[in-house]
């Protein structure tokens, strides 16, 4: 039996269909574990990341066992890292790649190695046949720009048969197709996923349960995952900071794999809660029957969201193809927005080209006439005013854009590969599209060109 043979017996088809789906280097797709996730900023950013799960298929396949359920390593350690930088032609205002994140490149930076750097290592080790459990520390660009390692994932798994596992702790969020790898650099083709789709929902967490359920159909196999808990995620504000707390988390999806064809369908819901916002609509509540209309309306206290995604993918090897599409409805001042993208390419040896289409658009209000001011005695219209010029702020922020990308990745040696990506972003009528800390300069609608380089590894 090869290396090759043994790693995908080892991980089974979940394993490998998680890769495969996302057009990377097919000599490594047995070699990469889809459970580690990481970001870095700097290249003297370093992080360890410890995870105990299932197995590090590298050292699985040196052993040559024939069996590898019962001949796991108890420990083994992997990691995975990217270097990058991204230069950005608008100057009044910085493109982040997260609305999680402060800084990135535009204002202040033209050249930003903040949004795609990353570093990471894991250990993996296995209590029984049955029992594992998973550490995954991470260190990224964090919401006040430090860069201290915080817990991603923290949870015990037991696998009751083959086909159903159960994962009590912290997981990532299973909402889009490359949840599992999405800041495993190495394993997508680009230097970073669609950020008109994989920003929509910047939480990347739970904090509860989930269990899988895999069962075959016809030729292929599907796989039924089912996710419950919580999550708490801070974003900058300023000079300061605000929470997303997000509770009464549900996640349902289901993935079909047959040969080098994946489709996925997935739906969430949630009771949000951003406290940051309260202010806002306390003063509006103070204005009447009007004002707790427009508050009721838009506020973010303990609001139930919603998010439903398809996706598929086909990849023969030679070449790749996917498209995802995803609905998040807040029902808030956030706005109900959808993104979506399609890419695909061929690989040419070594060298795989590649070009995407990406958007995203908002299908509720980005105006409202708030309180009718003029109704209102001049000691009361002036802060009423205020009022509805902060949320008329708020709602023309949503992002609508759409971004047209081409790039090169180069897989030129052995687990290592460097990309390059050129996008061309049009912002919507009135929008900033994702772009953040706006400078009195910056004009809304206009279009953005970024350029990005990054180097891949794993080891």
């Amino acid at each position: 039996m090869t290396a090759s043979e043994s790693c995908s017996k080892a991980h089974g088809s979940i394993m490998m269909s998680s890769y495969n789906s996302i057009g990377g280097n097919p000599e490594r797709r047995c070699e990469i574990l889809p459970c580690c996730l990481g970001r870095k900023r700097r290249a003297l950013a370093v992080c360890i990341l410890v995870v105990v799960t299932w197995q590090s298929p590298v050292a699985y396949a040196d052993t040559g066992a024939e069996n590898a359920s019962h001949d796991l390593p108890m420990f083994s350690f992997d990691g995975f890292g990217t270097l990058g930088v991204v230069h950005s032609n608008e100057d009044n205002a910085e493109f982040t790649g997260s609305g999680f994140t402060p800084t990135g490149a535009g204002f202040g930076h033209t050249w930003s190695a903040a949004v795609d750097s990353l570093i990471a290592a894991q250990a993996t080790a296995n209590v029984t046949s049955k029992l594992s459990a998973v550490l995954q520390v991470m260190s990224e660009q964090n919401y006040d720009d430090t860069y201290t390692p915080h817990v991603e994932w923290a949870n015990v798994k037991y696998q009751f048969t083959p086909d159903f596992d159960v994962r009590i702790g912290r997981t990532a969020l299973p909402v889009f197709m490359l949840t599992d790898t999405r800041n495993v650099r190495y394993a997508n083709p680009w230097v970073r996923p669609p950020v008109e789709l994989y920003d929509l929902v910047g939480v990347t967490s739970n904090d509860g349960v989930d269990a899988s359920y895999r069962m075959p159909v016809g030729a292929g196999t599907n796989t039924l995952q089912f996710t419950a808990g919580g999550s708490d995620t801070r974003f900058p504000v300023g000079d300061s900071s605000g929470d997303v707390r997000a509770r009464g988390l549900r996640t349902i999806a289901d993935t079909f794999e047959q040969g080098f064809a994946t489709v996925r369908v997935t739906y969430g819901r949630a009771h949000v809660t951003i406290a940051e916002f309260d202010p806002l609509f306390d003063a509006f509540r103070q204005f009447g029957p009007q004002g707790v209309a427009i508050a009721d309306r838009y506020d973010a206290d303990n609001r139930l969201v919603n998010f439903f995604g398809v996706g598929a993918s086909y990849d023969p090897g030679k070449w790749f193809v996917m498209s995802e599409l995803g609905h998040f409805g807040t029902h808030s001042l956030l706005g109900d927005n959808t993104g979506w993208y399609v890419s695909g390419g061929p690989r040419l040896g070594r060298f795989t080209p590649f070009a995407t289409y990406a958007a995203r658009k908002v299908e509720s209000n980005r105006s409202d006439p708030g309180l009718t001011v003029t109704q209102l005695p001049p000691s009361l219209a002036a802060p009423a005013a205020e009022l509805n010029a902060t949320l008329n702020a708020q709602l023309a922020s949503i992002a609508v854009q759409s971004t047209t990308s081409m790039g090169v990745r180069w897989d030129f040696m052995k687990d290592v590969d460097c990309k390059l990506q050129v996008d061309h972003t049009r912002n919507g009528a009135g929008s900033p599209g994702i772009l953040l800390d706006l400078q009195p300069g910056f004009r809304p609608g206009g279009t953005v060109n970024l350029i990005s380089a990054s180097l891949d590894f794993v080891f």
